[in-house]
């Protein structure tokens, strides 16, 4: 056992750390440090094109890189028991921060601290994070450090009240998608931004988002044109609503006044109906139907449904008159639903190169006689496909494995869907994770929004970002194009982004501004969904090690902004967005009710916690507890002698579980 040694004037006591436990730290953690100087040398090709601060960013780096390399975790909680650092907070500055606790560990075992081996510590000023951070989104607002980007919608193009209610509401970044809409649109967008953020003495910068090489699913047979036809009843069977229906000349897009839907039918045949005519028809179902005309105008005639019918392009009409012979018509212009593939468990789906997708069907004894198809938007990527591999849809809604590569489609044996068999529609998202695509981060479409991108934004997005060439392949097109000064984001949203993210730190180290995205839906996707909690955990430590400001993104109070009403899971996560330097936010009917609550909640948050530190503010809250032990007057006292702690200034003990950057 240790000597106990007195603390203070009171009559508490402390045990001495035992001399033989100093020692093995002391002896760990210079291997550690040995590592660290190890990685920093191997790094030193890398540091040519970089400033004195990129040169110290990518030092600080390759320490973080190499220390967590290592479990730490029974280190940290032996550092803790002596009350020194456990290192769960060392990313702005790795190795700085183990000489301080060597240094320390070196006193409490009686010795003078060893002068540093090697390398010593970078000098780095502190603020070199929130420097980078305003070069590439601007200034953060008054009232909370984390800037707020909004997805523009297409009407922001068109909209002066829209755009001044999100500038006026706090938005930081106007983020325009360029998968969507075209470059005219792009550039009013962006316009209509910077006139409007003028006028109102804020500094909005606009990011355009390239769209990058997205897998999506092709076009789909659109469904049978069907129109059903249900009146409103009450709980007795009584029609409360009758439907009314609009039938107008074929090709008319009139709409007559009163209907909920509309037919078409042959000109002449319309032109003689008279109100109060009755026509008969035979529905889908085989179920006589009798339709009467409540009112005609120039647009058609309106007539009242008061039984459910089915209506298709093969229903006709047949108008009946006392004293005339019948006459009939047939239906035209139905409206076509956008056609969708019913995928069960078990069966399969052949993703082919081109072409219309089509449902499977069914033969006798309701078995499967031809499978479902869709089309990959990106057909080289079928190239890559190997068996076993997996093949998520959809946001991860529906997955599959690959079971048969041929040459005239994959197919996959769907695994995931729902218990009643799940939808895929078309232009949906296909995410491959086991697949190494050989595919550019720059597509000739990419490539061709440059010159627009080049000319009109502050930022531009690099989607799906996976290795130091896709951002070296974004400079050189940049520099063509005039524009090396452009704010570069990385989108990390595959899993090859994720294991490759140190080198794209490094690649993006020699740009004047630039920052991480973390794209966590196809992240999580690619990644699976249980580990996207760590994977952003991790990105969040290693940005922060490389001085690379980051965007929280995705689904960020995605609710609220569809719905109006958030849930309470989305409080929480958007609060965690305060550990970045940016949130995004997406487009929505209720944006400005979202853009509202996320400001509100960054002001609240940025008391409570910086990155990973938590702030120890006064918790105003429990003052009256505790009232009859005294505990008032004592914590009176105590706040008497102490200064009020600025924010940032306190470094209490964490207690973090490593993990590594790189999985197995």
């Amino acid at each position: 056992m240790g000597e106990r040694i007195k603390c203070g004037t009171g009559s508490e006591s402390a045990t001495a750390p035992d001399p033989h436990e100093l020692d093995r730290l002391i002896a760990e953690l210079r291997v550690l440090r040995e590592s660290m100087l190890e990685a920093e040398s191997r790094l030193l090709p890398r540091l040519e094109e970089l400033d004195a601060v990129g040169v110290a960013s990518a030092r600080n780096l390759a320490h973080f890189l190499a220390m967590r390399s290592f479990d730490l975790r029974q280190v940290q909680d032996r550092l803790a028991a002596m009350g020194l650092s456990s290192l769960g907070r060392c990313e702005p500055q790795v190795l700085a921060s183990l000489d301080r606790v060597l240094a320390l560990l070196h006193l409490l075992a009686g010795r003078a601290p060893e002068p540093t081996a090697g390398t010593a510590a970078p000098p780095l000023n502190v603020d070199v994070l929130k420097r980078r951070a305003e070069a590439l989104f601007g200034p953060p607002p008054a009232q909370h450090s984390t800037r707020i980007m909004v997805t523009l919608p297409s009407e922001a193009g068109l909209d002066d009240a829209l755009v001044e209610s999100l500038v006026r509401g706090g938005m930081d970044v106007a983020r325009i998608n360029c998968a969507h809409d075209a470059a005219a649109d792009w550039v009013a967008m962006a316009e209509r931004v910077r006139r409007i953020a003028a006028a109102n003495a804020r500094p909005v910068k606009v990011l355009m988002d390239l769209a990058g090489p997205k897998l999506r699913t092709g076009p789909i047979a659109a469904g049978p044109a069907v129109v059903k036809l249900k009146p409103a009843r009450d709980a007795f069977g009584v029609v409360t609503s009758p439907v009314r229906l609009g039938i107008r000349a074929a090709g008319s897009a009139l709409v007559v006044p009163g209907a909920t839907a509309h037919v078409g039918v042959d000109a002449a045949w319309l032109a003689e109906l008279e109100i109060a005519d009755r026509i008969d028809l035979v529905d889908a179902r085989a179920s006589a139907r009798r339709l009467t005309v409540l009112a005609k105008g120039d647009e058609g005639v309106l007539v009242e449904v008061q039984r459910t019918m089915y209506l298709t392009d093969e229903t006709r009409l047949r108008l009946h008159r006392r004293g005339h012979d019948v006459h009939e018509t047939v239906l035209a212009d139905l409206p076509r639903p956008e056609g969708h593939l019913h995928l069960r468990r078990g069966e399969t789906l052949r993703l082919m190169r081109q072409g219309a997708g089509h449902d499977s069907s069914e033969g006798s004894a309701r078995k499967r006689i031809a499978v479902a198809t869709v089309a990959c938007t990106l057909p080289e990527a079928l190239d890559s496909l190997k068996k076993g591999e997996r093949v998520w849809f959809d946001d991860g809604r529906i997955g599959g494995v690959v079971r048969r590569v041929r040459a005239k489609g994959v197919e996959v044996e769907i695994t995931e869907a729902a218990e009643d068999g799940s939808k895929l529609g078309a232009d949906k998202g296909i995410n491959l994770p086991d697949t190494r695509l050989a595919l550019p981060a720059l597509t000739p479409k990419d490539i061709e929004d440059l010159a627009v991108v080049a000319r009109h934004a502050d930022l531009v997005g690099l989607s799906f970002a996976q290795g130091a060439s896709d951002v070296k392949l974004l400079r050189r097109h940049l520099r063509r194009l005039g524009a090396s000064e452009l704010g570069i984001v990385l989108k990390v949203e595959t899993r090859r982004g994720f294991e490759h993210l140190p080198q794209l730190l490094f690649a993006a180290m020699t740009c004047s501004a630039a920052g991480v995205m973390i794209a966590r839906g196809d992240l999580a996707v690619e990644c699976g969904f249980e580990r996207l909690a760590e994977v952003q955990e991790e990105i969040l430590w290693a940005c922060e090690a490389a001085h690379m400001p980051v965007v929280w993104a995705t689904q960020v109070l995605e609710s609220q902004a569809k719905t109006g009403l958030p849930s309470r899971a989305e409080i929480t996560d958007a609060a965690m967005g305060e550990r970045a330097e940016c949130v995004m936010l997406n487009k929505g009917p209720h944006i400005l009710q979202a853009l509202r609550t996320l400001a509100d909640i960054l002001h609240r948050m940025q008391s409570l916690q910086a990155k990973k530190r938590p702030l120890l503010r006064a918790l105003k809250a429990w003052d009256s507890v505790g009232t009859e032990a005294g505990i008032v007057s004592t914590l009176a006292a105590a706040k008497a002698a102490l200064i009020e702690p600025r924010s940032g200034a306190s470094r209490p003990r964490e207690y973090d579980i490593p993990t590594r950057l790189s999985h197995e």
